[in-house]
């Protein structure tokens, strides 16, 4: 059993899967995080591990960058590997000067300027968004460890370097933060009857230009994934 871009066998996915875009941030994970983690895809060195987390089986697989990335992964775990949930753990770029670098944002809901959606079939516009169970775990799995992260509206963008505005538009309208993979997660899941959610740490502010360098974003943002693995620990114990 497998796909073009996945070697993994059935039942080597863990009904949670977190998902970086980047694969030497799922590595990060599973080895410092899981237990017992072995590789089970490595195509197109998009690597996707399964361990356990405090006794509970939990896999993490990279997404690659932007949506028709995260759209073929995503689609994959859900219609072929039987996954559950997935809960993207990405970066992110601020759109307000009052979040900070390394603060958490939890995805409600995924504006897009992408036309991802359109391959559905719907007679109107999709609006893109979470889980509200794996989004209420995940509040207050960060609540109890003393954070509040905001909780709203993101945008998942088809751009990187924007060629004018930049995404801070979108700010006007209480749009916290931009992506480039939510939207489309979230109407896969949607299609596909599953769960999912995003939790983002800010690695970028759009607004003061803070940044931070990339060996940080790749293994400095353990609050988000501990708020990630504890969510996936108690829909496994639901």
């Amino acid at each position: 059993m497998g796909t073009p871009h996945n070697e993994a066998a059935r039942g080597d996915f863990a009904p949670t899967v977190l998902m970086p875009g980047d694969p030497l941030r799922a590595r990060f994970i599973a080895e410092t995080f899981l237990e017992d983690a072995r590789l089970v895809n490595n195509v197109r060195g998009v690597q996707g591990w399964t361990g356990t987390y405090q006794g509970v089986p939990v896999s993490t697989m990279a997404s690659g960058m932007g949506i028709p990335s995260m759209g073929i992964y995503s689609h994959e775990l859900f219609h072929v590997y039987g996954v559950e949930n997935i809960i993207r753990v990405g970066t992110t770029g601020a759109l307000s000067a009052n979040l900070k670098l390394r603060d958490l944002v939890i995805a409600q809901g995924a504006c897009t300027d992408s036309n991802f959606a359109h391959h559905l079939g719907l007679p109107g516009t999709f609006a893109p968004i979470a889980d509200f169970t794996l989004l209420e775990t995940a509040v207050a799995a960060a609540r109890e460890r003393g954070m509040e992260p905001p909780v709203g509206n993101i945008l998942s963008s088809d751009v990187f370097y924007f060629k004018k505005g930049g995404g801070l538009e979108w700010a006007d309208l209480g749009v916290l933060a931009i992506d480039m993979e939510t939207a489309g997660l979230y109407a896969t899941a949607a299609e596909a009857g599953k769960r999912a959610l995003t939790i983002c740490t800010v690695t970028d502010n759009l607004v003061t230009g803070e940044a931070l360098p990339p060996a940080e974003r790749q293994s400095s943002l353990n609050e988000m994934m501990e708020v990630a693995l504890e969510t996936a620990l108690r829909m496994a114990r639901r």
